[in-house]
C-alpha cells in the first residue's frame, strides 16, 4: 500500500465525528425579508471615497447650504456651534522656561491673529464644516497685512478643491493627490469658483503643496479623505419641520378665510329657499342677520395649530440636534421645560463634544499656523527673544473661552473647596475660564498694589487693608480645559 494512501485511511474521521451537526450562526439584521427589503434597498458596500464622490458631495453641500439659508433653526444651530467652539478666539500660552520670552511671543502672536481676523476665520471654517463637510485654508503671504509678519490664512470653499477630469486610477481622491502611504502631498484648487459668473478658464487650477494647505474635516470612516456635512443626517428632518410648519400655517389661514358657513338640514328634494352655492355674504360688525327659510349659519372653529404642534417640533428638533451632540434646549434656545439639574446634565455631553473639536482644531489648524508663524517670526530681528532656545523645544498650549455658570455662587464655593483641599490648581481653575493664570495673577497683583497706594480696603467687607486671595470669586463652569499641544518644530 502506498504511504499516502495509508495516511488517508488513518486520518479519516470516525462515524461519530461525521455525524456531528454543523452549526450555522445567523443574524436577524442580515436576513432580507419582504418587510425590510425596501428599508435596506439603498445599503451598499462602497468605500468612503467611492461613496463620497464629487457629485454626491456637491449635492449634499448645495442642499445643506439651502437649508441653513432658509431654516431659522438650522442657521441658529450652525452659528451656535461656531460660537461655542471658537468663541472670541483661541489664546496661545507658551510653556518655555523663559517667562519673559513667553510673554513676548504670546503678545506678538495675539497682535498677528487680530490683524488677520483669525477668530472670525475660524468661526467661518466651523460653519463650513457643518454645512459643506470640510473647510480649507491656504497659507499665503499677504503684502498688505498691517503687521511685520505677512503670513495670512485665505479660506477656500470645498467646491474649488477638485480635480478637473479626475482619473481615479491616477489620483483616487478628488482634489487630493496621495502618496503610497496615504499622506496628502498636493491639493488641486480651481482658480475660479465653479459657481461664479462664467469666465474664461473655469477649469484652470493650481497645484498647492500639502504644506501650504489646511484641511479640516471629520473622518467618520477609515481611509476617508473628503468630508460630508455634519448636519447631513438632519437634512430630511429640517425639511419635515418646515413642511409641517407651513402646513399648519396654511390650515390656520384657510380656516381664518371663512367667517362662517351657511347650511341646511333639509333633504335635496325638501322645501327650502334657494341659495347660490359658494356665494359670499358680507357681514357687518355687531349686526343681527336673518337666514333664508330652511337655512342656518355656523361659525368656523379654528383648530390650528393642533395640540400636537409643539410636541412634534420638539421631537424633530431633538432628533436634529442629536447628530451634533447638542441638547434640545441649546438647539431650540428654549429651556422652559428644564430644571437646573437636567439642564447641566444635558450640557455635559455637549461641552465634552466641544472640547474634542477644540482639540482637533488646535492640532489641525492652530499648530500648523503657529509653526508657519514662527518660521517667519525668526527672520524678523528683535521680534522673538534670542535666549529661548531652538523652536523644536518650545512647548505651548491653547486656551478657549469658558462657559458661563448658571449659578456663580455655587461654583465659587465648590472652587474654594477644591483649592483648599489641594485637588486643583490655579492654572486649572483659570483654564476653565479660558484664561492664562500667569496673566491673571500679574493683573491682580497690579490691582492690589494700586489699591494699597490709594489706601483702598482690599477686602470689600472691611474698612482696613487686608490681603485677599488673588483669584476671582465667580469663575465659570462647563470647563473648557486648555488643549495640550506637542512642541512645535521648525520643519
Amino acid at each position: 500500500m502506498f504511504p499516502w494512501l495509508s495516511h488517508w485511511f488513518s486520518s479519516k474521521p470516525s462515524s461519530a465525528q461525521s455525524r456531528r451537526p454543523v452549526v450555522h450562526a445567523r443574524y436577524d439584521a442580515a436576513t432580507t425579508t419582504e418587510d425590510n427589503r425596501r428599508h435596506w434597498a439603498q445599503a451598499d458596500g462602497l468605500s468612503a471615497n467611492a461613496a463620497n464622490t464629487a457629485s454626491v458631495r456637491r449635492t449634499l453641500r448645495n442642499r445643506a447650504r439651502y437649508e441653513v439659508a432658509n431654516n431659522s433653526y438650522a442657521k441658529g444651530i450652525v452659528l451656535t456651534l461656531a460660537n461655542d467652539l471658537i468663541g472670541t478666539g483661541p489664546r496661545l500660552q507658551m510653556l518655555t522656561s523663559d517667562q519673559e520670552a513667553n510673554r513676548r511671543i504670546e503678545a506678538a502672536f495675539h497682535e498677528w491673529s487680530a490683524a488677520i481676523g483669525l477668530a472670525a476665520k475660524l468661526r467661518t471654517m466651523r460653519m463650513a464644516r457643518a454645512t459643506d463637510g470640510e473647510a480649507f485654508g491656504l497659507l499665503i503671504s499677504n503684502p498688505r497685512l498691517a503687521h511685520p509678519i505677512q503670513l495670512d490664512l485665505r479660506l477656500v470653499e470645498a467646491d474649488q478643491v477638485t480635480t478637473p477630469h479626475l482619473n481615479p486610477l491616477a489620483h483616487g481622491v478628488d482634489g487630493i493627490v496621495l502618496d503610497a502611504w496615504g499622506n496628502p502631498i498636493e491639493y488641486h484648487v480651481l482658480k475660479h469658483h465653479p459657481g461664479d459668473v462664467p469666465v474664461g478658464g473655469l477649469l484652470d487650477f493650481d497645484q498647492v503643496p500639502a504644506a501650504g494647505m489646511i484641511h479640516w474635516f471629520r473622518a467618520d470612516r477609515p481611509s476617508q479623505y473628503r468630508g460630508i456635512p455634519d448636519i447631513l443626517p438632519a437634512l430630511p428632518l429640517f425639511a419635515q419641520l418646515r413642511r409641517f410648519t407651513l402646513a399648519v400655517l396654511a390650515a390656520a389661514e384657510t380656516a381664518a378665510d371663512f367667517a362662517g358657513i351657511l347650511y341646511t338640514d333639509a333633504p335635496a328634494s325638501g322645501e327650502a329657499d334657494s341659495a347660490e352655492p359658494f356665494e359670499s355674504i358680507e357681514l357687518e360688525k355687531r349686526a343681527l342677520v336673518t337666514m333664508p327659510g330652511g337655512w342656518r349659519m355656523s361659525q368656523i372653529e379654528a383648530q390650528q395649530p393642533a395640540t400636537t404642534y409643539r410636541e412634534f417640533k420638539a421631537e424633530i428638533l431633538n432628533e436634529i440636534a442629536r447628530c451634533l451632540n447638542m441638547p434640545f434646549n441649546i438647539a431650540a434656545a428654549n429651556s422652559a421645560s428644564y430644571n437646573y439639574a437636567s439642564g447641566r446634565m444635558d450640557h455635559q455631553v455637549y461641552f465634552k463634544s466641544i472640547r474634542v473639536d477644540q482639540s482637533q482644531v488646535a492640532r489641525v489648524v492652530l499648530d500648523r499656523l503657529l509653526a508657519a508663524w514662527l518660521d517667519e517670526a525668526v527672520l524678523i530681528p528683535g521680534l522673538l527673544p534670542e535666549t529661548s532656545g531652538t523652536i523644536a523645544t518650545w512647548r505651548h498650549t491653547w486656551f478657549f473661552d469658558g462657559q458661563e455658570h448658571v449659578d456663580p455662587q455655587k461654583e465659587a464655593s465648590a472652587q474654594a473647596t477644591r483649592l483648599q483641599s489641594h485637588t486643583t490648581t490655579l492654572a486649572d481653575e483659570f483654564a476653565r475660564r479660558g484664561q492664562d493664570w500667569e496673566t491673571q495673577l500679574r493683573q491682580r497683583a497690579k490691582e492690589l498694589a494700586l489699591m494699597r497706594e490709594l489706601g483702598l480696603p482690599l477686602d470689600a467687607g472691611s474698612s482696613t487693608p487686608t490681603e485677599t486671595a488673588p483669584f476671582p470669586s465667580a469663575p465659570s463652569a462647563s470647563p473648557e480645559d486648555p488643549v495640550d499641544a506637542d512642541p512645535v518644530s521648525d520643519e
